[in-house]
């Protein structure tokens, strides 16, 4: 068994630059800032307090993500973090340009909403959410 040049190799991504895979660092801090708007939008929208949930109330930001992946990510391909920060999620199958279709997208935000799937990576750096669902997270620019 060979090693892959680089991250995004057995893809058929290029090692750098737009179209590659995206970086660890980068995608975090996409969720970090998505999350960071769902909690709120829980607050400012839906009527949480915040810093005094308890409860199923304190599901409502994860149900938000959830909502906020299934919308997003089939039609645009990007979460708002992800437009942010440069990054785009594409289906590994076909031309590296389309998001997944709708059904992957939800089981790739079910997974993400575990967290324990999306910290499980393969050599591309791919959560298995993104395997799952048959995508991957790229750079933009």
């Amino acid at each position: 068994m060979t090693t892959p040049a680089h991250q995004g190799a057995t893809l058929g991504l290029p090692p750098s630059g737009p179209g590659s895979v995206a970086p660890l660092g980068r995608r975090a801090l996409a969720l970090l800032v998505d999350w960071l708007l769902c909690q709120l939008i829980a607050v400012g929208l839906l009527g949480m307090q915040w810093g005094q949930v308890s409860g199923t109330e304190s599901f409502i930001p994860l149900g938000v993500l959830f909502v906020e992946n299934v919308l997003l990510v089939p039609t645009v391909g990007t979460t708002l973090g992800h437009r942010l920060l440069g990054l785009r999620v594409v289906a590994v199958d076909g031309d590296g340009t389309r998001p997944p279709a709708l059904v992957p997208s939800a089981w790739r935000a079910l997974l993400l909403c575990l967290f324990v799937p999306a910290m499980i990576m393969d050599a591309d750096t791919r959560g298995l959410h993104d395997k799952a669902a048959r995508s991957v997270v790229v750079r933009t620019r």
